[in-house]
């Protein structure tokens, strides 16, 4: 099976994130959206609805609990302990799926830019709870699912996004 055969489903209100080919699911993985809800504006630090697709892949060949700052690996392993030091933290390790709307007025340009609010899939401390609402606007997964999801596909694939 080739890359391009993959697409992925977001589920908002079920908190799932489906791998398909075609109709069939491949893979459903639990994730964690926005606290504040869905919703598209600049800075409201909502989840994105509508279609995407996935512009960058960043993070291939990192340690597990890598640190990204600006979508750079630092080299830093996540720790719980550092989760103490900066409890407000919205971490994001492993792995990094950067979305890119691809719906005008919607989810591209503008106010509503997916990706200059720097929406992405990401992994997330494994102890983070996955099933409800919780980050800052970005698809939260857990770190193996996301090395997983990270592996099958590619840039460019369809990724669509509803409540």
């Amino acid at each position: 099976m080739t890359d391009s055969e993959y697409h992925l489903h977001i589920n908002l209100s079920a908190q799932t994130l489906l791998l398909k080919t075609g109709e069939t699911i491949v893979k459903e993985y639990p994730i964690s959206s926005a606290k504040n809800g869905p919703g598209e504006e600049m800075d409201s630090e909502c989840t994105p609805r509508g279609k995407h697709i996935i512009a960058e892949k960043i993070g291939e060949g990192c340690e597990i609990n890598t640190v990204f700052t600006g979508r750079i690996a630092t080299s830093e392993i996540y720790t719980p302990e550092m989760r103490q030091q900066n409890p407000q933290r919205d971490w994001i390790i492993t792995r990094i799926l950067w979305l890119r709307g691809t719906e005008p007025g919607i989810n591209q340009a503008g106010n509503v830019d997916s990706y200059k609010r720097y929406i992405y899939i990401h992994g997330t401390p494994d102890d983070v709870a996955m099933d409800k609402p919780g980050s800052r606007g970005c698809i939260r997964m857990r770190n193996a699912d996301v090395i997983e999801l990270f592996e099958k596909v590619s840039v460019g694939t369809s990724v669509v996004i509803q409540q």
